[in-house]
């Protein structure tokens, strides 16, 4: 999640476990999590993280990319979403901006806790400020994205210089890799390569202006 440039940089809690079986434990613990309000966990390699929702900043980037992606899909079969889990096997991460089926029906898991990564076509992330918002924004999310086989994503990045967007696609699962990657600066527009949301421009018009500019 990101915040403003001036804010002080976010922190965050685990849990962590690791060895056979243990998948199990760590998603009965994060079921049975009962968070303040304006805290979400997920569960990215490994690990329970708790983070703080995103603040102004945050919610103005994600908000306008959602509104523009959906006026993109014009009223489609596929829509797109925030506030809500993506859940891959027992990882659940809670993205900025996802695109999925615009009916549910069959993608949402069994228990109601969110939506199936298979049916996801497209995961935005709008990156955190300090070190370890950009671990995880930059690195842990990116492999787990991969690996789950998410055909495009996409790092909004105000942190990086003057701000950057970068667009992955060609994931690799069995390397937890994307091939396709390409890195443009704030000002810059960078289209969606492939998926429902093909041709979509992300540029000033939703990430603003240059950092400093």
């Amino acid at each position: 999640m990101t915040a403003l440039a001036q804010e002080a940089p976010e922190t965050t809690s685990e849990i962590t476990t690791s060895g056979p079986g243990l998948d199990e434990v760590l998603w009965q613990a994060w079921k049975a999590m009962e968070l303040p309000e304006g805290l979400h966990a997920e569960i990215i390699e490994g690990s329970i993280e708790v983070s703080p929702t995103g603040r102004c900043a945050h919610g103005q980037i994600a908000n306008r990319l959602r509104r523009a992606i959906d006026k993109h899909l014009d009223e489609g079969e596929w829509a797109a979403y925030q506030d809500m889990n993506v859940v891959d096997d027992r990882r659940v991460w809670y993205p900025d901006c996802f695109i999925a089926p615009e009916d549910p029906q069959g993608h949402v898991t069994d228990d109601g806790i969110g939506i199936k990564a298979s049916a996801v076509q497209l995961i935005v992330e709008v990156a955190s400020p300090g070190h370890e918002g950009t671990e995880r924004d930059q690195d842990r999310k990116r492999r787990a994205y991969a690996g789950a086989g998410i055909p495009v994503h996409v790092l909004i990045d105000d942190y990086d210089g003057h701000g950057t967007v970068t667009v992955l696609a060609a994931p690799r699962p069995d390397e937890a890799v994307y091939t396709d990657v390409h890195r443009v600066a704030y000002g810059i527009d960078v289209i969606i390569p492939e998926g429902p949301a093909k041709g979509f421009t992300i540029g000033e018009a939703i990430t603003g202006p240059a950092r400093g500019a």
